[in-house]
């Protein structure tokens, strides 16, 4: 709601009437942050509020008591982004660079994710763990698994170490040995699932190759077996492979080194032969052989003859005795002769007729050698084959040897004690929940409220000054209050008459209405209580009852005898003087004009001229005059008697009337021209003075007091 602003000292006056456009309601009712109006409604509440306390404490011990133990176990994990390989072998795998938070966070979000749950179900066989699935009370579901999984996603839980790689993997149930088991086998299964990524090529490559060494190891057998069977049926005996293995021949056979070594003897028994042959020609031996003995002795013989000759003469008994014995070992060696040629011969034909059988048995070996060749070389192909994949198997199994990069660090121990439920952190929370439920009363409460609690409001949210606040009578007649000089009631307005009288530098306006937005709000009382305020201050006031429709000052002053008169019979009568229809009431120090009879058109009445007659009259007959106007409801009353009057008070009852209700009767006030000098709030309560509206002195000032001065003083 825009401020309503008005001259003299609380306004700016333009052609001595103050001039508020319409889009100027409404500013100051709009909501602002009241500490001081919070805290009294909370002052107001405070049973209510402290059974709401009372109630959350309540609820979180109960919560407590009532709750199932729950168990954290945690387990640990180092999380590196850098891998040594220490075999120094390239992975199959090429790993990509990346920033180390943007693989921390992936990791971390690996850790929590559907994969896992998936794979610590499988590894832990949870579904059929009966200790498992009576922790979380699973009865037989048509998918067990699927509520698994979501079990352990919503128990699981990671906290990251600040400035490390390390990171704690926990895990909550209503059982320490299952949280543990959980922990450690959740920390298990990431390491595995990560060595899996890390190295997976190599151990696909592996499985592949350990698969088809497998197979040719099988294969390797199979053409080994089909070569022995093949040898041994065919009587084939290898003594050493040959250097190229791709060659038919089967290598060197026993039949073929037989073959051999009988050339080689038969060589030898030919050149025996030529040589006893050439020997029995030359009549020697050997050829001199120096280790024939006979031939030694032959030579030593003849070389004695020789001597005994050449010293004795043929005739000397020893040369003819040396004689003797060399013709007779010439004979030996002669007949020793024929008889190794005779061998020699025997020896060679018996080698030939062997190496004539040694080479058909060979001559039949060579068809089967070129099959057993081929046996062969399958053999080799296939030996070298295995011999290649096996090398090419511990190469990859010793580059899958690599340090993986996560690694657990510590294992999870089934706790002693539950972590939850916890009473403090209980309490806390039921006394914070409590605390913002009973703030959002309170604010509830304020911000749903849309009547006048603080009488600062009026300033505030209408964008009136405040003439005054009237405490709500408990003990005792209104009207009696008020003419009790010494009581808290008159005291209270002779502040509105204070108020009234600096609202303006020349004083008090001198015709004034009271009107409000329903009735009952207090407008008569306060109408009567300025006037005897008024009356004193030692002035003539006149008060006018200008209610026609329902005259409250009727009963509250007795006036039940003035029913024909009044200003309904000045309004009706010209004829009829105006100083006739007053009535002094001594009690109060002030005349009164009573309404009189109750017309059946009050509007009309009081939109002509007449009123505005009656009221000049009053103007010069008395110093103040009040008029207690109708309220405004959807009624013209007050509107009409507006026009004549110099401006109106409006009263206002605390918590009862709608601000909205109160800004739309202000409206209807300022759009009619009637100048809205302040408003007078009634009924003020112990609550309501919380806010800074005590009893007795001091009502109200400040409300233009201080500006009136200056305003006096310029």
């Amino acid at each position: 709601m825009n401020k309503i602003d008005f001259a003299g000292p609380a306004g700016v006056e333009h052609d001595g009437r103050r001039q508020i456009a319409d889009d100027e309601i409404g500013s100051g009712a709009s909501f602002a942050l009241d500490l001081e109006r919070y805290w009294h409604e909370a002052l107001g509440l405070k049973y209510w509020l402290a059974g709401i306390i009372a109630l959350g404490i309540l609820l979180g011990i109960l919560a407590t008591l009532l709750a199932t133990p729950l168990y954290m176990a945690t387990s640990r994990l180092e999380v590196s982004q850098v891998t040594a390989d220490v075999t120094n072998l390239d992975s199959l795998e090429s790993e990509g660079l990346v920033s180390e938070l943007q693989y921390l966070n992936t990791q971390y979000e690996l850790l929590v994710s559907q994969f896992m749950a998936k794979r610590v179900l499988e590894a832990g066989n949870l579904s059929r763990d009966e200790e498992f699935l009576e922790a979380f009370n699973f009865d037989e579901e048509a998918n067990l698994n699927r509520s698994i999984e979501r079990v352990l996603l919503e128990n699981i839980s990671i906290d990251p170490i600040t400035q490390s790689s390390l990171v704690d993997v926990k895990f909550s149930s209503p059982n320490a040995a299952i949280s543990a088991e959980i922990a450690n086998l959740w920390a298990q299964e990431f390491v595995a699932a990560n060595y899996e990524k890390r190295f997976g090529a190599n151990i696909e490559a592996r499985d592949f190759l350990q698969s088809q060494i497998a197979e040719l190891r099988e294969r390797l057998a199979q053409s080994e077996r089909e070569l022995v069977e093949y040898a041994n049926a065919n009587e084939i005996l290898v003594l050493n492979s040959g250097e190229d293995s791709g060659a038919e021949s089967a290598g060197q056979t026993l039949v073929g080194a037989d073959l051999q070594a009988l050339n080689t003897a038969l060589a030898d028994a030919v050149a025996d032969r030529v040589s006893a042959q050439a020997a029995v020609v030359a009549g020697e031996f050997a050829g001199n052989d120096p280790r024939n003995e006979l031939l030694t002795r032959l030579s030593q013989a003849k070389a004695e003859l020789a001597v005994l000759r050449s010293n004795y003469g043929p005739e000397y008994p020893e040369v003819v005795e040396k004689q003797a014995e060399v013709s007779s070992l010439s004979s030996a060696i002669s007949s020793g002769a024929r008889a190794s040629l005779q061998g020699a011969r025997l020896r060679e034909a018996e080698l030939r007729e062997q190496m004539e059988q040694a080479k058909r048995r060979f001559l039949g070996q060579q068809g089967q050698g070129i099959s057993y060749g081929i046996l062969k070389r399958e053999v080799d192909t296939n030996r070298e084959i295995y011999a290649a994949l096996l090398q090419r198997f511990k190469e990859l199994e010793a580059s899958g040897a690599g340090q993986n990069n996560i690694q657990i660090i510590d294992l999870a121990e089934a706790p002693d004690a539950p972590y939850a439920p916890s009473l403090i952190q209980n309490l806390l929370i039921a006394i914070v929940g409590s605390v913002v439920i009973a703030g959002g009363l309170v604010y509830l409460r304020v911000a749903l409220s849309q009547t006048l609690q603080d009488p600062e409001d009026v300033r505030r949210r209408l964008g009136l000054p405040l003439l005054g606040a009237i405490p709500r009578n408990d003990d005792g007649q209104m009207i009696d209050k008020v003419a009790e000089r010494s009581s808290d009631i008159s005291e209270a307005y002779t502040t509105v008459r204070t108020n009234i009288n600096f609202l303006t530098p020349q004083g008090a306006p001198q015709v004034l209405m009271f009107t409000s937005s329903v009735p009952a709000e207090g407008k008569s009382i306060s109408t009567v209580g300025t006037a005897t305020s008024f009356a004193q201050l030692g002035k003539r006031t006149l008060l006018i009852d200008a209610d026609l429709r329902n005259s409250k000052l009727r009963n509250t002053l007795e006036l039940e005898d003035y029913d024909r008169g009044g200003l309904a019979a000045l309004l009706t009568n010209q004829e009829v003087d105006f100083a006739s229809q007053t009535v002094t009431l001594d009690e109060f120090g002030f005349d009164i004009l009573p309404m009189g009879h109750t017309p059946p058109n009050p509007v009309e009445l009081l939109a002509g001229e007449r009123f505005a007659q009656i009221i000049e009259a009053a103007r010069g007959s008395y110093d103040q005059v009040l008029i207690d106007g109708a309220p405004m409801l959807a009624l013209a009353d007050a509107i009409e008697m507006s026009k004549a009057v110099d401006g109106v008070i409006f009263v206002i009852e605390t918590e009862r009337i709608k601000l909205r209700g109160i800004e739309n009767a202000l409206g209807r006030l300022i759009r009619s021209g009637a100048q809205v000098y302040g408003a007078v709030v009634t009924k003020v309560s112990q609550k309501n003075s919380a806010y800074g509206y005590g009893y007795g002195y001091g009502y109200g000032y400040g409300y233009g007091y201080g500006d009136s001065e200056k305003a006096e003083k310029a």
